[in-house]
């Protein structure tokens, strides 16, 4: 492999692919050995499974750990699949505990019992006190790697303290300070000990009992705490304040990652962990379900059609201007799903003001509604010269960005108090909401009107 190695994305990839074709598997082994294991695992997720098994054979064992750690679930249980026993309990005791815990999860439950069993004492401590944590909270985010110091000593006795260690954990910004029990009473900024005088009191500088997180706490309230608070790393606590690990940024960036994953392919009804390169079959399968769900709302928007035959029959037009009521409802509406989602994410939309929040989408529904009926209506009648269609459809237009406008706040509120995610399934809903509405009032209005 050549230095087109070192350019980032797709070119690597190709550059692999072409080592792979020409069987420069001597040297692309060495290139390997250079690349970050976050890049190697984009590189694995990036090719099929045959030569991503190939590239895996290449790679240096003592980067299989971190490679493991950073591949999304379906393409590592793939290598996995094809790693002997002994190869596999190496990577595991080389990975942290909150990695092996998450690698573990995507594990069948007896393959996962046998691997923790294998592990040494300490690191199989580690791991069964994260995963005692439920999945998606910050317990299982968080790392064992922490520095704390006592608030009753000088900052001499902290530094003397820190020379003792060969390094500091990795995004170390600042050190926990705790009691004799270990509960933790705050922040030392590492700043504040290289400026301090060397008999100042840890207590004087640093910062009392903030930037914790309950390990019990939710990703999605972390998420919130450190996005307030422009955060580096924060101290997870229990319920009585004994420290018990720490979260550092790097952490939550690919928490950030992983949630707009999420979404994206959710509202497509997709698994961010599906494997791109995935056998066909599996895939279909994933798909086919929201293809189904699809049908269903398409064949419920038919049906509505179909009971307006007799009108649409007798009026052309009106099966051409169908379409433009259905699109401009599902427009309005998806802006508002969108807005709505994300004050939920966000946890900008309580009890005390989703009366408002209505009041206020309502409101740009029937202004939107208003502006564009006449513009839509206007444009219909120089197009058909007919003044009963462009009134017809402005009419309905009106009608249905009102049902857009209400329909796209009250669909994820009604879904998030059934537990259900409105990523998922919200989009699906509302478009069968407009479209129904919009078909109804256009071809209702209609047979009212010009039968």
């Amino acid at each position: 492999m050549d230095n087109q190695i070192e350019t980032a994305g797709i070119d690597i990839v190709e550059c692999v692919l072409i080592d792979l074709a020409n069987e420069h598997l001597a040297q692309l082994k060495d290139a390997l050995v250079d690349i970050h294991p976050a890049e190697l695992a984009h590189i694995l997720e990036s090719l099929p499974p045959k030569e991503r098994q190939q590239v895996w054979n290449l790679v240096d064992e003592d980067l299989h750990a971190d490679v493991l750690s950073y591949l999304h679930d379906e393409v590592r249980l793939s290598i996995i699949e094809e790693m002997t026993d002994d190869n596999f309990l190496a990577a595991a005791q080389e990975m942290d505990a909150e990695d092996l815990a998450e690698v573990l999860d995507s594990l069948p439950e007896n393959v996962g019992d046998a691997i923790i069993e294998q592990l040494e004492g300490d690191h199989r401590q580690r791991l069964e006190m994260v995963r005692s944590y439920e999945d998606g909270s910050a317990g299982r985010l968080m790392s064992n790697e922490v520095i704390s110091v006592r608030n009753d000593i000088t900052i001499a006795v902290v530094l003397r303290y820190l020379r003792l260690h060969p390094e500091l954990p990795t995004h170390t910004d600042a050190l926990m300070v705790v009691d004799d029990e270990n509960r933790y009473l705050g922040k030392l900024d590492v700043a504040n000990i290289l400026t301090a005088q060397p008999e100042t009191n840890v207590i004087d500088i640093m910062q009392p009992d903030i930037d914790k997180v309950l390990a019990h706490s939710s990703e999605h309230d972390l998420l919130i705490q450190f996005d307030r608070r422009d955060l580096i790393s924060v101290a997870v606590v229990d319920e009585n304040d004994f420290l018990l690990g720490r979260i550092t940024i790097d952490d939550v960036v690919d928490l950030i990652r992983e949630e707009a994953q999420h979404a994206m392919l959710k509202s497509a009804g997709l698994d961010e962990e599906e494997d791109l390169f995935s056998p066909m079959v599996p895939s279909a399968k994933r798909r086919g379900v929201w293809l189904d769900i699809n049908l269903i709302t398409v064949f419920l928007a038919a049906w509505v059609i179909g009971q307006f035959e007799e009108v649409l029959a007798k009026f052309v037009a009106l099966a051409v201007l169908m379409p433009v009521v259905a699109s401009m409802g599902g427009i309005a509406g998806s802006q508002t799903l969108t807005l709505t989602i994300r004050g939920l994410a966000l946890d900008q939309i309580a009890k005390s003001n989703v009366r408002w929040l209505i009041f206020k989408e309502v409101g740009v529904g029937a202004l939107n509604g208003a502006v564009w009926s006449v513009v839509v209506g206007l444009v219909c009648y120089l197009w058909f010269q007919d003044i009963g269609i462009a009134l017809i459809i402005s009419f309905a237009i009106l009608i249905n960005l009102l049902a857009a406008a209400l329909s796209g706040i009250s669909i994820p509120l009604i879904l998030k108090r059934m537990n259900i995610d409105p990523a998922l399934s919200g989009a699906v809903i509302l478009t069968t909401v407009t479209d129904i509405i919009g078909f109804l009032s256009f071809l209702g209005l209609a047979s009212l009107f010009l039968l």
